[in-house]
């Protein structure tokens, strides 16, 4: 009749007794928050008394994973900027410059003289001495075009090159400036994630939202203003000599030296001199590439001040190791094969594609490629988070009390085991958003009261199947028998359902309506678990204690 297994049993009060663990920090929210920031800040040097004081707040041997919340709950800054992509096109011209009047020079017997001319935007305008020459300067300049890296700019130049009369205009193609606005955004993203990264904020929403805008929304910031100055610092790139690499953290570095932690290797330091050779401010582009053997690399060029500084080191230094040092952690330490003149090069190594975009990314990333407009900028202050969360609290606080009410009058004890199940549903839920990294929003809040109604749902279905039962005069361990069986049915289809909307509402939707499709999906896996399982197993513990003649339900 009745039976569920020792080792089953202990597997499910072992699953509710895991999720209340996880769900525990949650009830001691500020206190465990200023344990983690603490904790986090001794790890990063600042080893005093007042951290080590907050960081004992919360045992070390407890869970520390919190709910995060949004910046609806939490207050913070609102942002959404507009790139200025357009402004790159001006810059990947003038800078391509220096290579095409090098490339004429050659040539000066049958161009003449070559001028850089004023040009408008987008167009880079130089005028040669000799029209008569203007078939052989276009064929040298059209000779510097390069493949465009994309999928959809396959079979495409980067460059246009035109003549009219002593006159060369260079301009981008269609396909280059698509993928130009592709690599801005990219690179303007990383910037924004790495600069907001840096402060230490929880859970930031920085996504793209069409072409060319970000929104950026950061919870606990201060303001908007203080956002802004934020995302106009300027990320620190360098090229290092290196002088050694350990994997001792303590190693010692002489004068005019410092130790850095790589990017990607686990454990290993280089020592490098604090003299840059040269600087991000002297890159101008890196792209993702090809070497010679096929094997993904990145291709990298400098303005004539870098390109000249980097082509006298390089000649001097063949066979020694070079860094790429980005704020202070190694992103690369090719070795010199040999000279490379002209401000240009390539990195190899034992990379992936997805590796070398990266690390093209992060090279490119010394600062903003492109100016950022704010269309729209909002402060919204703790206050109003917290009355925010007060107002939740109100709104679950009394559906569940209606639900408990609901259940206990129309099922009476089972109807009480019903309630202890939707309580450690909703701890559970809070478990699992602690767990997963979850961030917590007015929407999610609407999820998590929406599934103090559904939660119930199963039971409903259970216990009217048993009531059923109970009318076929059958006896009170086979109509909760045959309730959970023939009830099961209907509350697998009926979860499975709502689960696939809220699927489908995580992978379409963005920000709220994500935070909305995490509760309710979490919940609906919860509810399924605690009426199937938790909510059978107390009745039948109860049953097997009391083995009672007649049930009422």
């Amino acid at each position: 009749m009745l039976q569920i297994g020792f080792w089953k049993r202990l597997f499910i009060w072992g699953l509710v007794a895991l999720g209340l663990l996880l769900a525990l920090p949650n009830a001691f929210y500020t206190r465990v928050e200023q344990s983690n920031d603490a904790v986090a800040a001794i790890e990063a040097g600042a080893d005093t008394p007042e951290n080590q004081a907050l960081a004992g707040q919360w045992p070390e041997w407890l869970p520390s994973s919190l709910v995060n919340l949004g910046l609806d709950l939490r207050g913070g800054a609102h942002l959404l900027a507009e790139v200025q992509v357009t402004d790159v096109y001006d810059s990947r011209l003038q800078a391509s410059w220096p290579e095409i009047r090098d490339a004429l020079r050659p040539e000066r017997a049958t161009v003449g003289t070559i001028r850089l001319q004023d040009s408008p935007a987008g167009t880079l305008r130089i005028r040669i001495g000799e029209a008569s020459g203007m078939p052989e300067a276009l064929q040298i300049v059209r000779g510097l075009a390069r493949p465009v890296q994309t999928l959809t700019g396959a079979g495409s130049t980067d460059i246009v090159a035109s003549g009219q009369g002593d006159i060369i205009t260079v301009t981008l193609s269609d396909a280059e400036k698509q993928a130009t606005d592709e690599r801005t955004m990219q690179q303007s993203l990383e910037i924004v994630r790495r600069r907001i990264d840096e402060v230490g904020t929880r859970e930031p929403t920085i996504q793209r939202q069409g072409a060319d805008r970000i929104l950026i929304q950061v919870p606990g910031i201060g303001s908007a203003a203080e956002l802004k100055a934020l995302l106009g610092t300027t990320a620190q790139l360098t090229f290092n000599p290196v002088v050694t690499r350990t994997t001792d953290e303590n190693a010692s570095a002489g004068p005019g030296e410092k130790l850095v932690p790589s990017l990607d290797e686990q454990g290993v330091f280089y020592v490098i001199e604090t003299a840059a050779v040269v600087s991000g401010e002297d890159l101008v582009d890196a792209q993702p590439a090809f070497d010679q053997n096929g094997g993904p690399a990145v291709n990298f060029r400098f303005d004539s001040t870098g390109a000249r500084r980097f082509g006298d080191y390089t000649a001097e230094n063949i066979g020694s190791p070079f860094a790429i040092v980005l704020d202070d952690e190694v992103v690369s330490a090719p070795v010199i094969q040999s000279h490379i003149p002209g401000g240009s090069g390539i990195i190899t190594g034992r990379f992936t594609v997805e590796q070398t975009t990266k690390l093209a990314v992060l090279l490119r990333a010394g600062a903003l490629p492109a100016k950022m407009n704010f269309l729209e900028e909002r402060t919204i202050g703790p206050e109003l988070g917290q009355d925010s969360i007060e107002a939740g609290k109100l709104a679950t606080g009394v559906a569940f009390a209606g639900v408990l009410i609901f259940m206990m009058l129309s099922y009476g004890l089972f109807g009480v085991f019903a309630n202890i199940a939707l309580i450690i549903n909703i701890a559970i839920i809070f478990g699992l958003l602690s767990t997963i990294g979850a961030t917590l929003t007015l929407p999610g809040i609407a999820g998590i009261v929406l599934t103090v109604g559904m939660a119930v749902d199963a039971n409903v279905l259970v216990f009217e199947r048993i009531r059923e039962e109970l009318k076929s005069a059958r006896g009170p361990a086979r109509a909760i028998e045959l309730g959970y069986e023939k009830a099961l049915s209907a509350i697998l289809d009926a979860n499975i359902t709502t689960f696939i909307t809220a699927v489908i509402l995580f992978v379409m939707g963005s920000g709220p309506v994500r935070g909305f499709a995490i509760t309710l999906g979490l919940g609906i896996v919860t509810s399924v678990f605690t009426a199937v399982y938790v909510t059978r197993l107390m009745v039948v513990m109860w049953y097997d204690r009391r083995r009672p003649k007649q049930i009422e339900v």
